[in-house]
């Protein structure tokens, strides 16, 4: 069995992205409409920029995938960038002609990756640094994680996630258990109810007509997971380290808790606890009455819904610049603006169930691995059988 892992490479205003994924087993199906349904829900959401009404996002497969069934070889996508017709020119690989119009910026933007990156690579381009750390790249992660959620359906894990938070503006706090998802996905603003709905709206209308931007909390859910996903005993194996990792790689993502993780700082040590008491019913003989720890416990999914919440700080372009300086000169001028949404609260939310897709799917792989499906569901099905024997009398796994 190869290793799961995956990559992205491509500009935002370059020829496309291209996505590798490898790892995955033979035998899933798989096919480039169900990738599409999924990348279009990036491109959904109140606020966003006018490059969305360019782009129509659709993963061509390339390799790994045989008449809609992966073949356990690596996965190779390739997504268009439509925006590229009016950059080729500024955006092409081969050298050009000094007289092309480059579209090269030296205006940094506060904020941004420009000014660490144009100092670390030694860019006097600005531009250099910036297509790569364009949001558009997460395109291609939700490419990626599209295949990771596939996989992860055969087992019946399914994830979602809402914006819980619009700037100041709050949702009610919600069991995710009890969260209508399609409302969800029939909104917007990517909210749970009508009121949250309207709030999250009109904080972006006020932001927009101040010409400034707006960020938010995302809360992203794992409904299934198996008891045991990840591991106590290293460090880089720890399911809640991994899933940290993944969201704070976002664009402007600067903050992860798993469960209630903040307020329960504010708790005494009895009112964050999950107590845990027997129960038949249950596939681990056992289950909590609440689910503070957010799904894990040590660095281990504990067979309850994984709960992490992602903060998102505003984007950094706003059509009111603030004052900045030129990279190269050091004059004091205003920060560039490039085209870009007043909101990204739901629009990333499709990429950060991708990511904890992507974290997830790994994890299975790990736990379950096989090079066919076939050999994956084996493995979990007598895992599973070994946790309704465990704690029978006798004590013992037959």
């Amino acid at each position: 069995m190869t290793e799961f892992r995956w990559t992205t490479a491509g500009e935002s205003h370059g020829p496309g992205l291209t996505v590798i994924v490898e790892g995955i087993p033979s035998g899933l199906n798989i096919d480039e409409d169900y990738i599409e349904r999924q990348m279009a829900r990036r491109q959904k959401g109140y606020g966003s920029g006018g490059r969305m009404k360019i782009e129509k996002d659709r993963a061509e497969l390339r390799g790994g995938v045989r008449h809609g069934v992966t073949l356990g070889s690596p996965i190779a996508m390739w997504i268009e960038n439509r925006d590229f017709a009016n950059w080729t020119d500024a955006m092409s690989p081969n050298p050009v002609s000094d007289d092309l119009d480059k579209k090269s910026h030296t205006r940094i933007v506060p904020g941004h990756a420009d000014f660490p990156g144009a100092l670390k690579y030694l860019h006097h381009d600005v531009r250099n640094v910036l297509e790569r750390a364009s949001a558009r790249e997460t395109a291609a992660r939700v490419a990626a994680a599209s295949v990771a959620r596939r996989l992860l359906e055969e087992f019946g894990i399914t994830i979602h996630a809402r914006a819980i938070s619009t700037g100041a503006e709050k949702s009610p706090d919600i069991n995710p258990a009890d969260v209508n998802w399609d409302d969800v996905e029939a909104s917007e603003v990517r909210a749970a109810d009508s009121d949250s709905d309207a709030r999250f709206k009109a904080a972006i209308d006020a932001s927009k007509a101040d010409r400034t931007t707006i960020g938010g909390v995302m809360e992203v859910v794992a409904f299934g997971a198996p008891v045991g996903l990840g591991s106590h005993v290293g460090w880089d194996r720890k399911l809640d380290a991994r899933i940290a990792q993944a969201m704070m790689s976002i664009n402007a993502v600067k903050g992860v808790e798993i469960g209630s993780g903040f307020a329960n700082t504010a708790r005494p040590g009895r009112e964050v606890q999950d107590v845990i008491v027997p129960d038949p019913s249950d596939p681990r003989r056992f289950r909590q009455e609440s689910n503070h720890a957010g799904g894990i416990e040590g660095g281990m999914s504990n067979g309850n819904p994984i709960v992490t919440h992602v903060a998102i700080k505003p984007i950094a372009t706003m059509t009111r610049p603030l004052p900045s300086v030129d990279i190269n000169t050091g004059e004091v001028i205003e920060a560039a603006y490039n085209r870009s949404d007043i909101c990204q609260v739901a629009r990333a939310c499709p990429v950060a169930e991708g990511m904890l897709a992507l974290v997830l799917a790994h994890a299975v792989l790990e736990k379950f691995g096989g090079d066919s499906l076939a050999e994956m569901k084996r493995n979990y099905d007598g895992y599973i059988q070994s946790h309704q024997e465990f704690g029978r009398p006798g004590g013992q796994v037959s």
